[in-house]
């Protein structure tokens, strides 16, 4: 008797069962396929240009890398990232993204206990990242308490005038100094680099406008200061051109006198060995040149008589004069 059901399908084929063996080969075939891809894909890590990396192996720092592709021993070197070549920020008395103001970082005495609100930006990067992963729990925080503790011991030993107008730049740089001394002691792996006063006032607003009255008037003082300087740039240049002058005239007068000087010598000198080898003759000539100096323009006749004497005789003056003299007698006769 034939048992199968009148409205089976005869064609079609037995469905087979699904081997529980076999899907469990398949399924370690994938997790181990996968477990290896991660393994192979964790072997390499990428730093970039401005991180370092630092690579423990069982937790003991092995080797700090730069920017690149490196490799590492899978679940047994760890790879820490830290970026270097980045300026962080601390931002002491405001918040420049809410734009609060932490009065109680900001409120100070100054060395002549007034009370000011100082506002400090200051800026530091990560100079050595092995000390800054593992010589310190928190060294952001502990350079954040470095700069507000030099910060309020620099300004409680400055006078409030300084802290409000003319000592900004030393306050800055007496704090940079005193932190970065700090830091090398602490060792942490952190390198100040910069460190500057954001704002710096009074805690009230009469003392603000007083202060702006004097900050004011010292403007006003540096520009006439500057104004004079100005002035005495442009006179001294003529003043000095002046003096150059005069002292060249000097120079040229002195080298005129010393030459005439020179000359006088000279010809003093000569003078006196031509003296030396004919004393009559040259005392002669000596003679009849300084009565031709004294006398100039007058002819003289020389009377040498015998005994020696000279006789110096105008006789031009006397001959002119009685020549004028018959000249006016004839003419008075012919009238």
């Amino acid at each position: 008797m034939n048992n199968t059901p009148p409205y089976a399908d005869k064609t079609k084929p037995p469905k087979k069962r699904l081997d529980p063996a076999r899907l469990a080969k398949l399924a370690v075939t994938v997790v181990v396929f996968i477990v290896a891809l991660a393994i192979v894909g964790g072997c390499w890590y990428t730093v970039d240009d401005k991180q370092e990396a630092v690579v423990t192996t069982f937790g003991k720092v092995t080797n700090v890398t730069g920017a690149g592709m490196h490799f590492k021993i899978p679940l047994i070197q760890q790879v820490h990232k830290v970026d270097v070549n980045v300026f962080q920020k601390i931002y002491l008395g405001y918040r420049p993204e809410s734009g609060d103001f932490i009065e109680s970082e900001s409120k100070m005495i100054t060395g002549d206990f007034n009370i000011v609100n100082v506002d400090f930006f200051v800026e530091y990067k990560i100079s050595d990242p092995e000390k800054y992963l593992f010589a310190s729990a928190d060294p952001d925080g502990i350079l954040t308490n470095l700069v507000q503790s030099q910060i309020r011991n620099v300004i409680g030993s400055t006078e409030v005038d300084k802290v409000l107008t003319t000592g900004k730049t030393e306050i800055q740089t007496q704090i940079k100094e005193l932190v970065t001394a700090e830091l090398e002691q602490y060792d942490i792996g952190l390198m100040l680099t910069d460190v500057k006063i954001q704002d710096s006032e009074p805690p009230n607003a009469s003392v603000i406008e007083a202060f702006k009255n004097v900050e004011t008037a010292m403007q006003l003082a540096e520009t006439v200061i500057n104004e004079a300087r100005a002035y005495q740039n442009s006179k001294l240049p003529e003043a000095k051109a002046q003096a150059d002058k005069l002292i060249q005239n000097a120079e040229y007068v002195k080298r005129n006198r010393i030459n005439e000087a020179t000359k006088q010598i000279a010809m003093f000198e000569a003078m006196y060995a031509e003296y030396a080898l004919n004393p009559e003759i040259t005392r002669t000539r000596m003679y009849y040149e300084m009565i031709s100096e004294v006398l100039p323009g007058v002819k003289l006749y020389v009377d040498a008589a015998e005994g020696g004497t000279q006789k110096l005789l105008p006789l031009e003056s006397f001959v002119s004069g009685t020549t004028a003299a018959n000249t006016t007698a004839e003419e008075g006769s012919a009238k």
